[in-house]
């Protein structure tokens, strides 16, 4: 440490017994180029050391948080799920392998089966396609506004929930949006 006369000392001009002190060097020496740089690890302060990413590890990092990733694991946990879902609702519907020509005719297993893996399959469909398109236009929008926040999902929302209504006509679009927009504001309110 400098003590205050060193200073003033060297501010009067420079003496033989004591270099002259520049704040310039001090300078230099705390934030210039000259300060080595530092490489802090969580375990200096206080954490469990964590081992440097090696270009591997960040290319697959990249890769999956990407939107093409995202909207394929979308689809086909959608794929997944409205599958399951298909073949449960099928289980407990009545319906179910009922002929219509010949009411009072029992279905057999196979027409049972058959029927619960074609719904199965439909709602894998739907499910999927709902899937991946609120993924990707989420991640888009997030791209996009560069923010991630609950309004990405409201905005995905309304943008999936519109297209998929609108197919049916311009009010049924808009109901779909508000409906879509609505459900995902709500799941994000939840979840976060």
């Amino acid at each position: 440490m400098v003590s205050p006369a060193a200073v003033h000392l060297s501010s009067a001009g420079p003496s033989m017994d004591s270099p002259a002190l520049q704040y310039s060097m001090i300078l230099d020496h705390l934030i210039g180029d000259k300060r080595p740089v530092k490489d802090l690890s969580p375990g200096v302060m206080g954490g469990l050391p964590v081992p440097l990413k090696s270009d591997e590890q960040k290319m697959i990092e990249r890769g999956m948080e990407s939107c093409a990733f995202k909207a394929v694991l979308a689809c086909v946990g959608g794929f997944v799920l409205g599958g399951a879902f298909g073949v449960f609702t099928a289980g407990i519907d009545t319906n179910v392998g009922f002929d219509p020509k010949d009411p009072l005719r029992t279905p057999t297993a196979r027409e049972v089966l058959k029927d619960m893996g074609q719904r199965g399959m439909s709602y894998a469909k739907n499910f999927a396609i709902v899937g991946a398109m609120f993924s990707c236009t989420e991640c888009i929008i997030e791209s996009h506004r560069g923010k991630s926040d609950w309004k990405n999902a409201v905005y995905s929302g309304c943008v999936t929930g519109g297209a998929i209504g609108f197919r049916a006509g311009l009010k049924a679009g808009v109901l779909g949006c508000g409906g879509f927009a609505a459900f995902s504001a709500a799941i994000e309110y939840y979840l976060r």
